[in-house]
């Protein structure tokens, strides 16, 4: 079995690849290192990579996505909606709902997280509409609002192998080139 690679700052698994910004870490890649960051602690480090070659292309996602079936409600300009949170990360969300909404749309998003509690509220662009769902990116790190980002990781715990497709898992805790 795969594993994930681990913070070498506060030691939880789930750390995920990431696209290079500093001129060393881009050094780094001429000796198969790559730069991957923690979803608990948010350190950035670098780390080998198995193999030379570049199998797996790298997407723009850079969190760990949770899936869930949570509640919410929209309302942005004159467009009022009601859906289904399908998945949740630290940086978005993916929801069924069948209000018609446009590329780049600016929402204001209530999501349930616990019933009989008050929905986190939180800005949200449209990403793109598609069969899979609408996906929205949250306009602030989900990081600045404590309820939704304890619940991230609380879930991120009973389901560390659901990583996005942006990063390929550990073996023996070190990660695979993408």
């Amino acid at each position: 079995m795969r594993r994930q690679i681990a913070c070498p700052q506060c030691r939880e698994g789930g750390a995920i690849r990431v696209l290079s910004q500093s001129p060393s870490e881009f050094l780094a890649a001429l000796i198969w290192m790559a730069p991957f960051e923690c979803q608990h602690c948010l350190h950035r480090f670098l780390a080998r990579r198995m193999s030379m070659g570049r199998s797996h292309s790298l997407e723009r996602r850079e969190h760990l996505r949770i899936p869930v079936k949570l509640c919410l409600s929209f309302s942005g300009g004159k467009v009022r909606g009601e859906g289904t949170v399908m998945d949740l990360s630290l940086g978005g969300c993916v929801i069924k709902s069948e209000t018609r909404v446009h590329v780049d749309d600016i929402f204001y998003l209530e999501i349930i997280l616990v019933e009989n509690e008050p929905p986190v509220e939180v800005a949200a662009m449209v990403r793109s509409v598609s069969a899979r769902g609408i996906a929205f990116k949250f306009l602030r790190k989900a990081q600045e609002n404590k309820r939704l980002l304890t619940f991230i990781h609380s879930r991120a715990g009973s389901t560390s192998s659901v990583l996005s497709k942006a990063v390929e898992p550990a073996i023996a805790g070190q990660p695979h080139s993408l």
